[in-house]
């Protein structure tokens, strides 16, 4: 016999709970929103190569970088910084890889590259110099000459700016800069833009000298544009390369601003796990979380307008934290980041965006040992074959967990391609093509296996590095459901958009 006996009132209140829960869940996605491709406005054009790279200065060198969690003996503290060889620049795999996302900007740089000699002679010392920490030979930037060449992305570099190469009263003098240039021209190579150090707002990290203030960068920022107009003309001057959002960016920021071309930050979400951050991988799929790289171009636009109008912006280094990368950032975890932060940053008009590295730590695209593709990879290989250079408003406001960009297709006239980004881990979501399209899904059964599937498929090399077919599937005009936790990039042929004609 049933029992009719009255619900306690707790269950009853977390029965009523539940269903309220499963209502909103179904009505989530069921919520029809109509895209139409056609009547998308164009609100921003990005530069061919907005999607970059680093490769760091000290990558090239050798020397101390962030070590690999997957380095560290099981149990064991984890170090900050393990030996890291001179990576090996004529490697048919990363050249390979690389040149896959051509057009693109290679940026050797960062915090190491302030404190390196570059030896201009065929006979190296054999320990850096008074005043510097590192070597830079003559063969080794000539790798990076040739790996520029090879994989189609001009260089973008600083200079070194460390008690070694400092005269009278500490000032900065170009010798060093007037050695590498020279160089670099008379092996044909090409160094498309500059910034005077790496992240001037963190001086006593970089390197600088002791005292090292805002005054004494504007005085050495002056020296050092004097210095490339006259010597390299041609390349163009990208500061301040500042970090942070507070006074000593925006102090920095006002005494070079004048003789910037282009507006260079940097931005990290947060610090990693090895330099003691607190972030969790439960957390990298937050709105909060994907919403930080848009409140750091805020505070560099607001300058950029106020200080030096109508400069371009290029962001020359970024990944999904400071310090290395936490452990998710070689998963399809931090894939949501990293396309989201491009979708997000080309809508608002930054001109290039430069991630911070090809192929090391976690944070690589790349893994360090093998040079195998991880999951960023992927997704960045997918927006160089689908989205154009002309970005479009999608119509579609923001809203929890769904996150929709537009830009005019690459290599397909009057097409339009589409990232939509279910950052949502349990709701399903619908949008509404009025035309056929092809359908390219991102997903991960299991992402800290660090694979990732397209359209069902895992994604790998094949054999001798064969490239896998990175085909989309027909999706019929009508309803689209996008799974929780997933990417989906669609591309629709003949949109009649006249912004893509």
């Amino acid at each position: 016999m049933r029992d009719h006996r009255v619900l306690p009132s707790r269950r009853l209140a977390c029965v009523v709970v539940l269903a309220i829960a499963a209502f909103a869940q179904a009505k989530a996605a069921a919520a029809d929103v109509m895209l139409d491709v056609a009547a998308m406005s164009r609100v921003a054009a990005i530069d061919p190569r907005f999607q970059s790279y680093n490769i760091e200065m000290v990558e090239v060198t050798g020397g101390r970088f962030w070590k690999p969690y997957a380095a560290a003996r099981p149990g064991a503290n984890a170090e900050r910084f393990a030996a890291l060889a001179p990576i090996d620049l004529h490697d048919a795999r990363l050249r390979m890889l690389a040149a896959a996302l051509a057009p693109a900007y290679l940026r050797v740089s960062g915090t190491w590259a302030n404190s390196t000699f570059f030896a201009g002679s065929d006979a190296p010392p054999a320990a850096p110099p008074a005043g510097f920490k590192g070597v830079l030979m003559r063969q080794q930037w000539q790798g990076v000459i040739d790996f520029s060449h090879t994989v189609g992305a001009p260089i973008v570099t600083s200079v070194a700016i460390s008690a070694g190469t400092r005269g009278a009263e500490s000032r900065w003098t170009s010798e060093q800069a007037r050695q590498l240039l020279a160089f670099t021209k008379s092996t044909g190579g090409q160094i498309a833009a500059a910034e005077f150090m790496n992240e001037p707002d963190l001086p006593t990290i970089g390197g600088a000298p002791e005292h090292y203030n805002a005054a004494a960068y504007g005085r050495d920022f002056a020296t050092f544009r004097a210095f490339m107009k006259d010597t390299a003309p041609d390349v163009t001057i990208l500061g301040p390369g500042t970090i942070g959002t507070g006074a000593n960016a925006q102090a920095r920021f006002a005494v070079s601003a004048q003789g910037i071309d282009v507006v260079s930050y940097h931005h990290y979400g947060a610090l990693s796990a090895r330099c003691s951050g607190d972030r969790t991988a439960q957390q990298a799929l937050s709105d909060q979380w994907l919403a930080r790289t848009g409140k750091t171009l805020a505070f560099y636009q607001a300058l950029r307008d106020r200080l030096a109008p109508g400069k371009p912006i290029w962001l020359t280094e970024t990944a999904e934290t400071a310090c290395g990368g936490n452990r998710w950032a070689a998963t399809f975890t931090d894939t949501f980041r990293y396309l989201d932060q491009l979708g997000r940053l080309a809508k608002a008009g930054v001109q290039v965006v430069m991630h911070n590295t090809l192929a090391a730590s976690d944070y690589g695209l790349l893994d360090e040992q093998t040079h195998l593709p991880r999951p960023n990879y992927w997704a960045a290989l997918l927006w160089r074959r689908l989205m154009g250079t002309t970005v479009l408003d999608a119509g579609v406001g923001e809203q929890p967990g769904l996150h929709v960009y537009a830009h005019c297709a690459r290599d397909l006239p009057d097409g339009i391609a589409l990232l939509v980004i279910n950052n949502d881990r349990r709701i399903r979501r619908k949008l509404t093509l009025p035309a056929a399209s092809q359908r390219y899904t991102l997903a991960s059964e299991r992402p800290v296996d660090g694979n990732v599937q397209l359209n069902g498929s895992t994604l790998v090399l094949g054999p001798s590095d064969q490239m896998p077919a990175l085909n989309g599937e027909p999706a019929p005009a009508g309803a689209i459901v996008f799974a929780p936790a997933t990417i989906t990039f669609l591309t629709v042929a003949n949109a009649g958009n006249t912004n893509c004609r």
